[in-house]
């Protein structure tokens, strides 16, 4: 696995040829048990990688699209499962623990509900007040730009850059981790409000997929 910008911060990454972008998982390596977000396929490389890291305690999916390996890799491990409360009734693994906004996954981990999504009550992760992970709805298409899923896959617009704007009010952010596209390790907060300008616009300033 990758080290990202963080030394307790790990990652591995799938490029998709439909998109021509790289899907991510990322990995919080903690004393009290390592959390893994939206966990694609390991190659047998970082399978090993990651038990040596510790293994895996939690396996938090952002959304039912992003499900990926979660339910394999949490047979192997023995990990617990968390997922988005208002998928609950309708989730396709049964979790340990639905969250909903402002539940605090394990100590230093704090859930952020995002509306507007082609899923309900997706999920972002704000790490230590400083980075935060995201699944679905933000996204990054290209090096140095924010974007968000096309508006033919929003469920509201309205709800969703309302969901960008709450974010530019993290008062400590500084990277986003994407589920989808390229990482940004410094500055997010700057490019969050980019994005938001653009939103702001009109209708098509979203990503094309």
């Amino acid at each position: 696995m990758k080290r990202l910008h963080r030394p307790d911060l790990f990652g591995w990454s799938e490029f998709n040829q439909d998109r021509n972008i790289d899907f991510h998982s990322v990995v919080w390596v903690r004393p009290a048990g390592n959390v893994v977000i939206d966990p694609l396929a390991l190659s047998d490389h970082d399978e090993a990688h990651l038990r040596e890291l510790g293994g895996v305690a939690w396996i938090v999916v952002t959304n039912s699209d992003h499900v990926r390996d979660s339910g394999k890799l949490a047979e192997r491990t023995g990990a617990q499962l968390a997922g988005p409360s208002q998928e609950a009734d309708d989730f396709p693994l049964k979790c340990a623990r639905w969250l909903t906004d402002g539940d605090e996954v394990v100590p230093g981990m704090t859930a952020l509900e995002l509306e507007g999504s082609k899923t309900p009550g997706e999920l972002a992760l704000l790490l230590e007040g400083t980075t935060l992970i995201t699944g679905d709805l933000i996204r990054a298409h290209e090096g140095g730009a924010l974007c968000l899923l096309p508006d033919k896959k929003l469920s509201d617009r309205r709800q969703a850059i309302a969901s960008v704007h709450r974010l530019t009010l993290l008062p400590e952010l500084g990277a986003l981790l994407p589920g989808d596209g390229w990482p940004v390790f410094r500055d997010a907060k700057t490019l969050l409000k980019e994005l938001l300008v653009s939103l702001d616009s009109g209708p098509g300033a979203s990503s094309t997929d």
